[in-house]
């Protein structure tokens, strides 16, 4: 029997009666056990001949060889028999320290198994029209792949071929390689940088990985079959999209000529939004913030959530619409659809790019205007990012209150600049004194997030916006993280929000709409978690 990796001789069959045999004991078995050790290999003498053959001894009788490490000691021949049983043989070399575990061995196979049906299907699976139905297909790969599971020499239990099978059919037909990043509910975001350079983040940390796929080719195949499944097309032609699938993630995708080194691809999971509470538990804010968010979202404030890429924000709306009551009719409008709000009455606008010939195209601006005759009584804007901040500033202005959108921005004071920068792009030659102006009466709060070393997101800013002061807008902020607190030895933040001390002027208009605040949260002596019942 010849001899193969370690993977391999970790389930070696039992020796037959037909093998040579060496002192009454399988030859193949003894060889394979010194090889595994890297002592010898059959058919070649060892690196440093041995002192003196191995004995014949009694079971359990151990050798000191003298290439084994100190601590390590290999059993006799009649040991090393005994010891190829499933269970034992592996208890022996794990004393050896060469043991591999069981999930590696079942990973060689998948992979190997994975790469000879990539092969197989050739045409078939490259091919950029689909030439058989996806039943077919599957059809197909499940053949491929119970025929190399019955050449396999390697041992599994009917659970693990299984186990293996669906896991590739699965690869094959789904994802991907990266199917499984997919499916792991602890990864947040997936990051290829071309067939053989995947990260992955967790926690809020990127990762490297083992995984890759076969070619650029195969790749490219993937990604289209993504992009495909809601109706979007890729290639040199159109070489960059971003698409909502199906399963709750969007997906970024960028072909050569535009990008070096291969296609990349970006896939974003939206797990289940957290709710305010969980927000508290981890950190994000403390209770006084969470319940003056809840109460002027109740009150129908004008609220701008801003942060940098990744900060945290869409979570951060999500959980502030949470606080809208149910009974009112609300009209979400995003670039890819990323909300999940949990009311009843929601309705749901998406921007729609242009097609090939370059018609057809329905901007975030064209969905706002829309919106406004649609009776809505909440208007959410997933992202604000362009001409769109003109038609968001008037609608606030002209009775459409309790309005929530995003905003990419490095502070409070910042976010006011770019929703300035942005409503000067809706092609209009106004007067900056009279875009500002707009602003201080239309916006309410401000609520900023930042991304800190540790990895974590924490709410910095909630700031309040005032009226104009000269040609200024007025900023104050009612919370502010505390930076000065520092970081542990392990580099987490120790810092929280913390009150500054000023009670908003939007506390009396809360009031007059029969909102209640405990007046007590704005108080700087407050002890972090405290809060009174309202």
């Amino acid at each position: 029997m010849p001899i193969g990796t370690a993977r391999e001789v970790l389930d070696m069959p039992e020796p037959t009666d037909s093998a040579e045999t060496l002192d009454g004991e399988s030859k193949d078995d003894a060889s394979s056990f010194l090889e595994s050790l890297g002592l010898a290999k059959v058919g070649q003498p060892p690196s440093t001949p041995l002192a003196a053959p191995v004995p014949d001894g009694p079971a359990g009788v151990a050798v000191r060889l003298p290439n084994a490490p100190a601590s390590s000691e290999v059993p006799s021949a009649r040991a090393a028999r005994k010891a190829a049983r499933p269970g034992r043989y592996r208890r022996l070399r794990d004393e050896g320290g060469v043991a591999e575990p069981r999930g590696e061995v079942l990973e060689t196979v998948r992979e190997r198994i994975y790469r000879r049906v990539i092969t197989e299907l050739g045409p078939v699976f490259y091919s950029s029209v689909s030439i058989v139905d996806s039943k077919e297909l599957r059809k197909r790969v499940e053949a491929i792949v119970q025929t190399a599971l019955r050449g396999e020499r390697t041992r599994m239990s009917a659970q693990e071929t299984a186990q293996v099978a669906q896991v590739v059919a699965d690869e094959v037909l789904g994802h991907g390689p990266i199917e499984r990043l997919v499916r792991d509910p602890t990864v947040s975001e997936i990051m290829v940088n071309g067939p053989d350079q995947i990260y992955v983040e967790r926690n809020g940390r990127l990762e490297s990985t083992r995984i890759s796929f076969v070619s650029d080719t195969h790749l490219r195949h993937v990604i289209a079959r993504i992009v495909g499944e809601v109706g979007r097309h890729i290639d040199e032609s159109s070489p960059m999209v971003d698409a909502r699938v199906s399963e709750g993630t969007r997906v970024n995708a960028v072909f050569p000529p535009l990008c070096i080194g291969g296609p990349f691809l970006t896939i974003r999971k939206f797990a289940d939004p957290p709710t305010m509470e969980r927000l508290v538990d981890f950190g994000t804010l403390t209770p006084q913030v969470a319940e003056l968010l809840r109460a002027c979202v109740e009150g129908k404030a004008n609220i701008v959530i801003s942060g940098g890429a990744g900060t945290g924000k869409t979570t951060m709306l999500n959980a502030l619409s949470s606080f809208i009551p149910s009974d009112e009719r609300i009209i979400t409008i995003e670039d890819a659809k990323e909300l999940q709000l949990q009311q009843d009455h929601v309705l749901c606008l998406e921007y729609r790019p242009a097609n090939t010939d370059g018609s057809g195209e329905v901007t975030i601006r064209d969905l706002l205007r829309n919106s406004l005759r649609m009776r809505p009584d909440r208007i959410i804007i997933g992202e604000c990012r362009s001409g769109e901040a003109l038609d968001m500033l008037q609608a606030m202005n002209t009775g459409h209150e309790g309005l929530l959108t995003t905003v990419h921005a490095n502070s409070p004071r910042n976010a006011i600049a770019r929703v300035e920068t942005m409503t000067m792009m809706a092609g209009f030659d106004l007067p900056t004194l009279a875009v500002r102006e707009e602003m201080a009466s239309a916006l309410d709060l401000i609520v900023h997030l930042s991304r800190m070393r540790d990895g974590s997101r924490r709410v910095t800013h909630v700031t309040e916006v005032g009226a104009m002061e000269g040609d200024e807008v007025l900023l104050q902020d009612v919370f502010s993280y505390d930076f000065a607190m520092g970081h542990d030895d392990d580099g987490n933040s120790l810092g929280y929000l913390k009150a500054t001390g000023l009670r908003p002027h939007i506390t009396e208009r809360l009031a007059d709409r029969g909102v209640k605040l405990d007046p007590t949260i704005f108080e700087t002596d407050r002890a972090q978690g405290e809060i009174d019942p309202v």
